[in-house]
């Protein structure tokens, strides 16, 4: 075991990668770093902007990643990180009074939501958004059921993570909150029913899966789910994590549609990923019920949510995105890609389907045989994202629950160019795709899971 001590920041900052990876193995998380070692992902970066990072060899790569679509600026914006610097003598946080950028931030998110979403809720995650949006739902309505859909993500915290869809994220923290029912997504007469059975407290849904694979529902299907919740009283909060501020081609992803949702959940691009921040955008009459008083107005709050510094950062990054248009350059800019890797597609059948709207993208692939075992491949995306790595120096990964999809979340502000590259670099790589099913072999026997004991 490494020796544990307190290292500077300048010291901190001058680790090399080996005691990097120990430090992590031995003080955060072991398996974790395994997991990336076994496909030799790590470098040493020491630099960033927009969407290029620089590694301790002078070499150059693309960040077709971004963090799940949180940096949807790219990296180090000079414009938020001189917002923070202009309030860097402030008072971060105060208990006694209520803070100006906080005020501040809320207004200008109410001017870019859709409808009449007035009121926001700010705390540090999209986690935390989506705990407090269940909470102020049931202090509303009065009622506890939560419906949700099969394979939606919005979380691990343990609210969150009770309306997170997918089982393998659930199963080992079970009891989960009581009275969470799922549906299939997409399928507006399964809501109806779900809401037929009894009085519900709300719907949570995506507006595209992207966690899934980028899944997105048939037309209609929010705008139809936005009547059925009205028809029975039932709150819609949508969660908006990934898809909001312009990642979709609009503001918000359930504009394509026109649906005001009485909840909306953001986070990851709020502060064009420089500091950590989430919020929920709710009416007023809908928080009036939950916590229209002063009895009530403790009930849910959160320490560092708020703070100083992330409401600069996030007003900083909605003033660029209100600027430059960042929804319609998106909604341009995914066209293009989208068109352009269609045209990869024809070419080889191991990419089966594009799909998504905007710059979040998914693609698709088939699965093959490892011709050593014969057995079928279940993580094609990822020995595609390893070959663009180590080939082209380009990142991007496949989805939490889906491992044959790679999802593309560039900065919104991302060059034509670019675009070019990561096309020009994928069809290189299907091209050779013939050498993926024996890394396949090496890596998964790495990356094996020991016997339980």
């Amino acid at each position: 075991m490494t020796s544990p001590r307190i290292y500077k920041v300048e010291e901190a900052a001058e680790l090399d990668l080996d005691e990097i990876l120990e430090l992590n193995r031995e003080f955060v998380n072991e398996s974790l770093v395994d997991l990336l070692t076994g496909y030799k992902l790590p470098r040493r970066f020491v630099k960033a902007g927009g969407l290029r990072l620089e590694d301790d060899q002078g070499d150059e790569y693309l960040d077709f990643f971004c963090s799940y679509g949180a940096l949807a600026l790219g990296h180090n914006h000079p414009e938020v990180l001189a917002a923070i610097d202009r309030v860097r003598e402030s008072p971060n946080f105060l208990a006694i009074s209520p803070g100006a950028l906080t005020g501040a931030l809320a207004a200008g998110l109410a001017a870019i939501s859709p409808g009449n979403l007035q009121r926001s809720f700010f705390c540090n995650s999209g986690s935390e958004a989506i705990e407090g949006a269940l909470k102020l739902a049931r202090a509303a309505t009065g009622r506890p059921r939560i419906v949700a859909a099969q394979e939606g993500f919005h979380g691990k915290s343990m609210g969150a993570l009770s309306v997170t869809g997918h089982e393998p994220f659930r199963a080992p923290y079970r009891p989960l909150l009581p009275e969470v029912d799922h549906i299939p997504f997409g399928d507006a007469a399964a809501l109806e029913r779900a809401l037929r059975e009894s009085p519900v407290a709300a719907v949570v849904l995506e507006p595209i899966q992207g966690p899934a694979g980028i899944l997105v529902p048939p037309d209609g299907y929010l705008a139809r789910a936005r009547e059925i919740c009205n028809e029975h009283g039932t709150l819609l909060i949508l969660d908006e994590i990934q898809t909001g501020l312009g990642r979709t081609g609009r503001m918000f992803a359930c504009e394509h549609e026109g649906v005001v949702p009485d909840v909306l959940c953001v986070s990851k691009g709020l502060s064009g990923g420089v500091s950590p921040i989430g919020a929920y955008i709710t009416t007023d009459a809908v928080w009036r019920r939950a916590y229209g008083t002063k009895r009530r107005a403790l009930l849910h709050t959160s320490t560092f949510g708020g703070n100083t510094f992330a409401c600069a950062a996030a007003l900083a990054a909605i003033n660029i995105t209100v600027s430059e248009d960042l929804p319609a350059r998106a909604a341009n800019l995914g066209g293009y890609l989208h068109n352009r890797l269609g045209e990869v597609a024809d070419r080889f059948d191991l990419l089966r389907e594009v799909r998504g709207k905007g710059l979040m993208i998914g693609l698709d692939f088939r699965q093959t045989r490892n011709r050593l075992t014969g057995r079928l491949l279940n993580k094609v995306a990822a020995m595609v994202a390893i070959q663009m790595l180590h080939r082209h120096r380009i990142l991007s990964v496949y989805t939490f629950t889906n491992p044959n999809v790679i999802r593309l979340a560039p900065p919104l502000n991302v060059e034509r160019k670019d675009l070019d590259r990561y096309v020009e670099a994928l069809d290189e790589v299907l091209a050779n795709h013939r050498t993926f099913p024996r890394l396949a072999y090496s890596t998964t026997r790495v990356l094996r899971p020991p016997p339980v004991e």
